[in-house]
């Protein structure tokens, strides 16, 4: 069993920059061997968290402990931290092999060891060391053949390889990667990210991934912070935060296409209502609310919330069909097998187990389902 400091703890951290907070009291726990993804919009403070937790960046107040050593005013060197940037940041004179050794090389070897001459008399048995550990982790992300190359030799996806390579190598406590993916094309992505979580799995370390792409953390990670305007909105795992979201903000953030948002109105009764029309929820808010639909919760229905078909957009395995249901824009998701035109008038219904309802306020209410037509 792990002790319970093991791991990465980020307590409160507070940055300013220019009279503007950029992180809120953030506060974030990633056990060893876990993946979490910091997904947010460009602004949001998720790479500046980042930046606190490597040392790069000093928080203003809070506090970063690593297998529960305090690490908050610590040197970036000292804190057993290896990041992968956005930009690869390989040294273009030195080959595959080089630049992967560097951090063995910073670790393993004095100054003197380091040097090209005398240096290689003195450290044999370390260099030697370093050359296998090398070998080891060129060998399962396909680099060993490109050993003796210069990254100018390389492709954007094999450069990305050695990157992550020369992180892992060293097996750090601590796991940071920066949009790693940002530089790829749309297929090497797909394949290279299930390449990091492996490389996360063989590393075992406490991983934390900056995105701003929900499809890699959705897919990726064991959890997912939602960040918005230096605030952590919600931690959880990826099906918790598309499924169970706590405020509007996750809810609207993600899913691709978006929730579908429908005004909505809560009488006296508890019932709720949709353009008068009485649903088959009930909640304890009263007055104005606003009713969550993902796309993929509609269906076409003899009865429900009438509505007209504006756009069809087939997808290949499904197709998104665009309605108009009283001047509010609603997406669904088809299977291509459903057949409907531009202009046809017909009626919607939705799965009331999956429905989300948010007050004025954003934040999430409770429900309750009740015994009538489903509309």
């Amino acid at each position: 069993m792990r002790p319970p400091d093991s791991g990465l703890h980020v307590e409160e951290a507070a940055v300013t920059l220019g009279g503007n907070p950029i992180l809120r009291g953030v506060s974030l726990s990633v056990a060893p061997g876990e993946f979490v993804a910091l997904l947010g919009p460009s602004g949001c403070g998720k790479t500046t968290l980042m930046r606190v937790v490597a040392g790069l960046q000093p928080p203003a107040s809070g506090r970063v402990t690593i297998n529960g050593r305090d690490v908050t005013r610590a040197h970036p060197a000292e804190r057993d931290v290896a990041m992968v940037f956005q930009n690869y940041a390989l040294y273009p004179h030195l080959t595959v092999r080089q630049n992967i050794a560097v951090p063995l090389a910073m670790r393993r070897l004095n100054g003197w060891q380091r040097a090209p001459l005398l240096g290689g008399l003195f450290s044999r048995a370390a260099r030697a060391e370093i050359a296998r550990d090398v070998a080891a982790i060129a060998e399962p992300l396909g680099l060993a053949h490109l050993l003796d190359r210069k990254p100018a030799q390389l492709s954007g996806g094999q450069r990305q390889r050695v990157a992550l390579a020369r992180a892992v190598v060293r097996r750090p406590a601590v796991f940071l990667l920066d949009e790693p993916l940002s530089n790829l094309d749309a297929a090497l992505r797909v394949s290279t990210r299930r390449e990091i979580v492996e490389i996360h799995r063989r590393a075992g370390a406490a991983s934390v991934y900056v995105t701003h792409d929900q499809a890699e953390a959705l897919t990726m990670a064991d959890r997912i912070a939602v960040m918005q305007a230096g605030e952590i909105l919600q931690l959880g795992t990826p099906e918790a935060i598309y499924r169970d979201p706590a405020d509007l903000r996750v809810a609207t953030f993600i899913g691709s296409p978006r929730i579908n948002l429908l005004p909505a109105a809560v009488g006296e009764d508890g019932v709720l209502r949709l353009d008068g029309a009485a649903l088959p929820l009930t909640t304890p808010a009263r007055g104005a609310v606003t009713l969550g639909v993902r796309p993929e919760d509609w269906r076409i229905a003899p009865a429900g919330l009438p509505a007209r078909v504006a756009h069809v957009e087939f997808l290949g395995d499904h197709e998104l069909i665009h309605l108009d249901a009283g001047g509010a824009e609603i997406v669904m998701r088809a299977e291509p097998e459903l057949r409907v035109a531009r202009g046809e008038a017909l009626h919607l219904a939705f799965d009331p187990a999956r429905a989300l309802l948010f007050g004025a306020d954003g934040r999430r209410l409770p429900m309750a389902q009740r015994e009538a037509a489903h509309v």
